[in-house]
C-alpha cells in the first residue's frame, strides 16, 4: 500500500535543488507526483506531492531533517487524498492582467469561494510594464467550481470585479 505525502520545500537558490530532492524521494522508493515551484526573491521555494511504500514512509520523514545539510528545509504532512488524477475537464482557466495594488487576489478569492469555486492552481508575478515601468500584476488560475455553481454566475462576479478593480479578466472553459 502507497501513503501519500505532500512536502514543503524551500532553500537559498542553487543549482542541484530539485536534483538533491528527488534522489532522496528515490532512496525510500517514492514516486514523485505533482509539484509547483518557484525562484521567489533569491530563494527555491515548492510544494511537491509525492507516494512512497507505507514501509519507507516514517524512515523517510525521519531523514528530511538530514536535508538541512544540503541547503533544503522541508516540510511534511500526510495527504488522505486518494492516488487518482484530478478532473481537469469541468475547471476554468482564469487570466488577469491590471496595475498591480494591494488586495487584488484577496478580492477574487473572496467572491470566488463565496460561490463554491475551488483554485486549483495560482500562479502570480509582479512585472515592469514595458513603456510606462509601471508595476503590473499577472495571475493564472485554474477554477473548479462546485456541481451547484453556474458558470454564468462566475463569468458575471469575474466581470463585475475587473471593472471594480479597473483590470482585465479572461475566462474560458479547460
Amino acid at each position: 500500500m502507497a501513503r501519500a505525502l505532500v512536502l514543503t520545500v524551500i532553500g537559498k537558490d542553487r543549482p542541484g535543488l530539485v536534483e538533491t530532492l528527488a534522489d532522496f524521494i528515490a532512496k525510500y522508493e517514492g514516486n514523485w507526483d505533482e509539484s509547483r515551484m518557484a525562484r521567489l526573491a533569491g530563494h527555491f521555494a515548492g510544494v511537491v506531492q509525492i507516494h512512497l511504500p507505507e514501509n519507507q514512509a516514517e524512515g523517510f520523514i525521519t531523514a528530511l531533517s538530514t536535508l538541512d545539510d544540503r541547503g533544503l528545509s522541508v516540510s511534511v504532512v500526510d495527504s488522505d487524498w486518494a492516488l487518482v488524477d484530478v478532473d481537469h475537464r469541468n475547471s476554468w482557466l482564469l487570466e488577469l492582467v491590471g496595475q498591480d495594488r494591494p488586495g487584488i487576489v484577496r478580492e477574487i478569492s473572496r467572491k470566488l469561494a463565496a460561490l463554491g469555486v475551488s483554485m486549483q492552481d495560482l500562479r502570480t508575478v509582479v512585472e515592469s510594464a514595458p513603456m510606462s515601468g509601471e508595476r503590473i500584476f499577472r495571475a493564472e488560475a485554474e477554477l473548479v467550481p462546485s456541481a451547484q455553481t453556474d458558470s454564468e454566475q462566475i463569468r458575471a462576479i469575474l466581470e463585475q470585479l475587473a471593472d471594480e478593480m479597473m483590470i482585465d479578466i479572461t475566462l474560458k472553459q479547460g
